[in-house]
């Protein structure tokens, strides 16, 4: 699996990663490469400060370069779910960051000639039990500022019952912003170095990063991936990481017209929809069947699914790439910025856009920026300083319910399943019980890969995506390739090779 944009960037999309300097002392490290962690780095060079920024892997190689690249302030149904757990202020105070996020990274495009599409945003109901959905959402999003459009057709090519438009919103190659920030991250004296984990934090003045290529120093430390890497504040227990799958396709023009706008449906199973101009035409973007992470038995159905949805409503539509991305949903609704607690003010982090990182992205930058720069943003203030409520509250316990219930089946079913002696086919992975130890087994290009498959997290049993041929943890949403090789997060090292 691909990404459209991953691969129209080509391989070193931002040229040569920059070295590490074991032992070098700067003002500010920024760990992860994606829309916050580059923006932030940006505004904190922009300002004088010695940055360098850390990716495991390669500039926008996790959610970034993954994303459907909208811009927009109709979320689907953010509005009205943050309403439910908040009061208005909590929700125009959102909206507000969200809309100087946009503000401030279209004005950022504009003046570095980066391609952005124009486009109006739909949220619509595919059935009759979404109208209800769509009603709630309108309502919100008014209370919130935002000049919507109730509509009872969105003009699809097939049939919905309702849906909200908002007009004059964007869309664009998220690995053409990616690009320029880093060359300017760079004009500014910046520094980016690709494929360096970081393992650890200790607080201090300055506090010591510690990375797999040696320590780095640093008066301030912004935790820019998509889940904290460090479990200090328990982040991670606030937080549902999320799956969602992604589809480009060529549309032969005999058939349906492409939809001209952003599209989202509010019910299940979600669809999103968008274009994407190529060098010779234009793609069909077509995303959805999104599911926690690790506890989808059979996601390659998630992604035929897809397939078969769009080919349905687009004759003779042809896949050209398919790849998927990770969210994180917060229990309190609203994104986490600020200090991570017990840090003594040296360690930040943003997390929790909910599937809607090009707005959130810049939005926490330029919180975290005023924050280091002894800056104010009231919007940001009142995100930070919500109280948790009862409907909080029932979120977080029936969170910790659900990964309570992973962690003991997935020891349970461990350890009553032994291992088959053959491996598995190509292709597939199994978990099972060798020599005492929960192991995992998998057959990808006709090589068999054995690991542990206790998750190094918090030990959690690891199930097998088919569609992706990874291991993934079903408590925190860590996940490894079939040799064990760490993906993503919040875990900070590779599954066992046994």
């Amino acid at each position: 699996m691909g990404s459209l944009w991953i691969d129209t960037a080509g391989a070193e999309p931002t040229g040569p990663s920059d070295l590490l300097e074991p032992g070098a002392q700067v003002d500010a490290v920024v760990v992860g490469a994606g829309l916050t962690g580059l923006t932030t780095a940006l505004l904190l060079a922009r300002a004088g400060r010695s940055v360098t920024v850390l990716e495991s892997r390669t500039v926008g190689a996790v959610a970034t370069g993954n994303t459907t690249g909208k811009l927009s302030l109709l979320q689907g149904q953010v509005a009205s779910e943050i309403l439910s757990h908040h009061s208005s202020t909590m929700l125009q105070a959102y909206v507000e960051g969200n809309r100087e996020g946009q503000s401030w990274l279209l004005r950022y495009l504009e003046s570095h000639g980066v391609p952005v599409q124009q486009r109006d945003a739909f949220t619509y109901a595919a059935t009759s039990d979404g109208i209800a959905s769509i009603d709630d959402e309108f309502e919100a999003c008014r209370i919130a500022g935002l000049d919507v459009e109730r509509l009872d057709d969105v003009g699809l090519p097939f049939r919905t019952r309702a849906g909200i438009r908002l007009a004059d919103q964007a869309q664009f190659d998220p690995m053409d912003v990616l690009r320029t920030l880093a060359d300017d991250v760079r004009r500014h004296g910046g520094t980016i170095v690709e494929r360096t984990r970081v393992t650890g934090v200790r607080s201090g003045s300055p506090a010591t990063v510690e990375t797999s290529g040696g320590e780095l120093f640093a008066s301030i430390v912004v935790l820019a991936t998509g889940t904290p890497i460090l479990d200090r504040g328990l982040a991670f227990a606030k937080l549902r990481p999320l799956r969602s799958y992604a589809q480009a396709f060529r549309v032969p023009a005999e058939s349906q017209p492409i939809p001209r706008g952003m599209y989202l449906s509010i019910d299940e199973p979600s669809r999103s929809l968008r274009t994407a101009p190529l060098a010779d035409g234009e793609a069909l973007v077509v995303g959805g069947n999104g599911h926690p992470v690790g506890r989808e038995r059979d996601t390659a159905a998630k992604v035929a699914d897809l397939e078969a949805w769009t080919q349905r409503h687009f004759p003779g539509a042809v896949r050209t790439h398919a790849w998927s991305a990770q969210d994180y949903e917060p229990i309190h609704r609203v994104p986490y910025v600020g200090w991570l607690p017990r840090s003594g003010r040296t360690v930040a982090y943003a997390t929790g856009y909910n599937k809607w990182g090009m707005t959130n992205a810049v939005a926490a930058a330029l919180s975290l920026a005023a924050e280091v720069l002894e800056g104010q943003m009231p919007w940001a203030e009142t995100l930070r300083d919500r109280a948790t409520t009862v409907r909080d509250l029932a979120s977080g316990a029936a969170l910790s319910a659900e990964v309570g219930g992973e962690l003991a089946q997935g020891w349970v079913s461990a350890e009553l399943h032994p291992l088959p002696e053959d491996p598995p086919a190509e292709g597939e992975g199994v978990v099972g019980n060798r020599h005492l130890t929960p192991a995992a087994v998998s057959t990808v290009d006709g090589r068999v890969c054995t690991v542990s498959a206790t998750c190094p997290h918090l030990g959690g049993i690891v199930t097998w995506n088919s569609a992706e041929r990874s291991w993934d943890c079903p408590l925190h949403g860590s996940r490894f390739d079939a040799a064990g090789r760490l993906l993503e997060g919040p875990a900070t090292s590779d599954l066992e090779v046994l």
